[in-house]
């Protein structure tokens, strides 16, 4: 059994797919799970309102492809934020289902969007509803042992891990911790001019897994892998050194390109850093290696 698991956004795929064939078509390119989107249109959030047959179908789905669903999505907050006065009691019916329904699918981690507020302005208030919110959420996914992760985003409330660790210090709960994204947290760090490496590390001990997502300065969404500026190498490198073992290449499908060729190349291009990292941590020698050592 390799030391690591590898899974592939949803939205990668195109949103018309049946599911057995999403999930058919990650296991081809290499993945070891899919990761659900439960985003802010009304057609995904629709699936936190999924009854038993629905659920039963697709669980069905993953044990025929034989690729499970392992995490999920949480960005529908951004349109209904735990911060919002207005807003906030839809949030966290939002969150309340979100963790019945990973607890159904076999879910393990929800990543949280890492925002008070988006459409509105953000303040003091907003920040003490966010973090009571915070807590409350914390004990639900506490009570059916489901881990939520902030991601990091490209706005300042939350783009950095540093920032997403006062949270997760102020709810201290075992359940909540950071689940970063690479791509936001380079641009993060060209921004203030810091150590992304160092701000990885600042979350030590709290980092449930990490997005791999490619951007360039000032542009967070659908660059290419391989034509931005993430050094994608050390920073798989700094996570696995502090204990990251699942993984999720974040990528969209814009409608077009060749997705396909796009989904196969990421899942090639990570499995080869996250091998390498992974026989170098198990001290593994190559044929030149072993000959010098007379074996």
């Amino acid at each position: 059994m390799k030391g690591y698991s590898i899974g592939l956004y949803e939205k990668a795929l195109p949103a018309e797919m049946p599911w057995w064939q999403k999930l058919r078509t990650a296991k081809e390119a290499g993945y070891d799970y899919l990761e659900m989107s439960i985003d802010e249109s009304d057609s995904r959030l629709a699936r936190l309102d999924w009854n038993d047959t629905d659920i039963d179908a697709l669980l069905q789905d993953c044990e025929r492809e034989n690729l499970p669903i392992r995490s999920m999505c949480l960005s529908g907050h951004r349109k209904y934020p735990m911060g919002s006065a207005a807003r906030a009691e839809k949030s966290m019916d939002i969150m309340r289902k979100a963790i019945c329904l990973a607890d159904r699918m076999g879910i393990r981690i929800i990543q949280l969007a890492g925002y008070d507020v988006y459409y509105e302005t953000g303040s003091a208030e907003t920040r003490e509803r966010f973090l009571e919110n915070l807590k409350k959420a914390a004990d639900m996914a506490a009570s059916r042992g489901i881990m939520l992760g902030f991601e990091t985003m490209e706005t300042p409330f939350m783009d950095t891990v540093w920032k997403s660790m006062f949270y997760v210090q102020a709810v201290d709960s075992p359940w909540l911790g950071v689940y970063p994204d690479t791509g936001n947290l380079t641009n993060a760090a060209l921004l203030y001019g810091t150590d992304v490496l160092e701000d990885l590390k600042s979350g030590q001990g709290h980092l449930c897994a990490l997005h791999l997502k490619e951007t360039i300065p000032g542009h967070y969404r659908e660059i290419p892998f391989g034509t931005g500026h993430v050094d994608f190498e050390a920073m798989i490198g700094c996570a696995w050194d502090l204990g990251i073992r699942r993984f999720v290449t974040e990528l969209w499908d814009t409608g077009t390109g060749d997705w396909k060729a796009a989904v196969d190349e990421a899942c090639r291009m990570m499995t080869g850093i996250l091998d390498r990292k992974e026989a170098g941590s198990k001290g593994l020698h190559g044929p030149e290696d072993t000959a010098a050592q007379g074996g």
